[in-house]
C-alpha cells in the first residue's frame, strides 16, 4: 500500500561546499534522476532546507526500503555527495498534495 514518508537526504564528504548547488559535480545527472522520480510518482516535493546540508523529499511509496532503493540509483549518490539519513512515514492531517 502507497503511503507518504519524509525523507532527510544529507550532503556527503564529496559535497563541494564552495559551489552552488547548480554547480555541484554530476547536477545534470542527478536532476535528470529527479526529474525521473517526480515523473513516476515517487517524490513529490523535493528540496535543500535553509541553514544546512540536508534535503526533504516528500514521497510517496510502498516501504522506506522501496525509496531507500530508488535514491540509490542516484547518481550522487554513490558518488559519495547525498546519502540518506533519515525516512519517516508520515501521516498527513492538514491539507493535501
Amino acid at each position: 500500500m502507497r503511503q507518504w514518508f519524509a525523507v532527510v537526504r544529507t550532503h556527503g564528504p564529496k559535497w563541494d561546499h564552495r559551489r552552488a548547488l547548480r554547480e555541484q559535480a554530476l547536477w545534470d545527472e542527478h536532476a535528470r534522476f529527479m526529474d525521473a522520480l517526480e515523473a513516476e510518482g515517487l517524490v513529490r516535493l523535493a528540496g535543500p532546507l535553509e541553514g544546512g546540508d540536508d534535503v526533504l523529499l516528500i514521497c510517496r511509496g510502498d516501504s522506506p526500503e522501496a525509496i531507500e532503493a530508488r535514491l540509490a540509483q542516484d547518481p550522487w549518490t554513490p558518488a559519495d555527495m547525498l546519502h540518506t539519513t533519515r525516512i519517516a512515514p508520515w501521516n498527513v492531517l492538514v491539507g493535501a498534495l
